[in-house]
């Protein structure tokens, strides 16, 4: 271990525990609800089929998966309560050189890719109400909006938690109304016979109907994004060894539930052969069109307010959770040093202000679309190693105390590995190219950036 390991962190400054199990379930569920609640259902339900039982059915699965993984990852960050996440869980379970590759990842490109993609996203919102926004003003509203949420972080864990407690409740209150009023005055009962059929409407062999559901559930995955990320501010938390468990665990299982039934009640409003072809004419706004077909142009602006606070959640939560990956790559010793180095009110604020700064200039690079593959990717890259890592984690440490283990023991674990295996596979053969950047290329210079520390750091000794 190097000098640096040693050290504590600036003038002995410690992280804050400020946040709570609904602080938590708050970031978790603010992360993951954002504007896509109104269209991703869209992508689910075509492919599909059209078939409503099928599609709602993926939304469970996917909703399962996730919650297997927060299983999983639970049992990991309630022995290892750490800044960092799964970059520090992997560190220790597997190898520092195998944490610090997955965190070069996620700091370099994932992290400040999401927080650039939600920050474009929030002002290309409103491009309907202001059509001459043009793409440079997008643009310099996402710049502003990255700058005013890093700001806002360097003021504290407990302002940054406030906020996330505030958006949840703001944002889910509009769909509430919108899902409570869909269900009870949608008029058309949807088919919710789970079998996957055709085109055709044939009922489909084994064979097809796994390859149905899996294409399907792929794009719910989407929309469940961002679980794991609340185990980075683990060490932020009160009572991490109970809390962080529970607040995946809540968290994630709200998320599915809520998608489950907010998809249920727009197939009431908007009868599947009028989904259809919305859907083929490029319209995947399902939830905004029940919005609008329940309260007129009033459905309209309650959408917009909804997307827009879920957004500001989600941005509020990225820019919070994923500033912790710089400040543990920094203290295990491989990186630059001022990443450590914490405030006076406990955040890691030049880790903040260099996410801020990364996340800006991809915003100024390109549009993002063609990160989307890249990120998921990485985040299952994660996702894998950390639920396999609670097995090997259970043989290297039999000793350590484990406050929490995963409902249903190793085979649970097995099952998780087996799935994420699975995805990570379909999701190579959908897009080889970002696939390999995202497991070889971007990788390979963090392991290259990790040798170099770690020779200049026993040359140093």
């Amino acid at each position: 271990m190097s000098s640096q390991n040693q050290n504590t962190p600036t003038e002995g400054r410690q992280f804050k525990k400020e946040i709570s199990v609904f602080g938590g379930v708050s970031i978790v569920a603010g992360i993951m609800i954002g504007s896509g609640i109104f269209y991703l259902g869209s992508y689910v339900l075509q492919r599909a089929n059209y078939n409503t039982g099928t599609a709602l059915l993926c939304w469970v699965i996917g909703g399962l998966i996730s919650l297997l993984g927060a299983l999983c990852i639970s049992e990991l960050g309630a022995s290892r309560p750490k800044a960092g996440g799964l970059t520090v869980y992997l560190n220790e379970v597997y190898h520092p050189i195998v944490g610090y590759m997955y965190g070069f990842s996620q700091w370099l490109i994932a992290s400040p890719g999401s927080i650039a993609a939600v920050a474009i996203a929030i002002p290309t919102a409103l491009i309907d109400f202001f059509p001459e926004m043009g793409n440079g003003q997008v643009k310099s509203i996402a710049i502003v909006l990255i700058i005013l949420f890093t700001l806002y972080n360097v003021l504290g864990v407990k302002e940054a938690a406030m906020m996330a407690n505030v958006t949840l409740i703001a944002k889910l209150l509009p769909m509430f109304i919108i899902l409570i009023a869909a269900i009870a005055v949608g008029s058309h009962m949807p088919d919710l016979n789970p079998v996957p059929t055709n085109a055709e409407g044939e009922t489909m062999g084994f064979g097809g109907s796994i390859s149905i559901v899996s294409f399907a559930v792929l794009s719910s995955l989407w929309a469940y994004e961002g679980w794991s990320n609340v185990a980075n501010i683990g060490e932020e938390m009160k009572n991490p060894k109970k809390s962080l468990p529970l607040a995946l665990i809540i968290g994630v299982g709200f998320v599915t539930v809520f998608y489950v039934v907010f998809n249920f009640a727009i197939y009431r409003v908007i009868p599947v052969e009028e989904a259809k072809a919305m859907i083929e004419s490029d319209n995947v706004y399902l939830g905004t069109e029940v919005a609008r077909r329940l309260f007129g142009s009033a459905g309209s602006i309650l959408v917009v307010v909804a997307m827009l606070i879920a957004m500001l959640g989600s941005l509020n939560g990225q820019v919070l959770a994923y500033s912790r990956i710089g400040y543990a790559m920094a203290e295990e010793g491989h990186f630059f040093r001022n990443q450590k180095k914490l405030s006076k009110r406990g955040v890691p604020a030049i880790s903040l202000i260099t996410q801020g700064v990364i996340s800006i200039i991809l915003v100024l690079l390109r549009n993002l679309d063609q990160l989307t593959t890249l990120v998921v990717f990485l985040g299952m890259i994660g996702s894998l190693l950390g639920v396999a890592g609670v097995l090997v984690n259970r043989i290297r440490f039999p000793e350590l105390e484990r406050p929490y283990k995963v409902w249903g023991g190793a085979v649970t674990v097995v099952i998780s590995t087996l799935i994420f295996a699975g995805l990570m596979v379909n999701n190579f053969i959908e897009d080889p190219v970002m696939s390999i950047l995202g497991l070889v290329i971007v990788p390979i210079i963090g392991a290259v950036i990790y040798i170099y520390y770690d020779r200049k750091n026993k040359k140093s000794q």
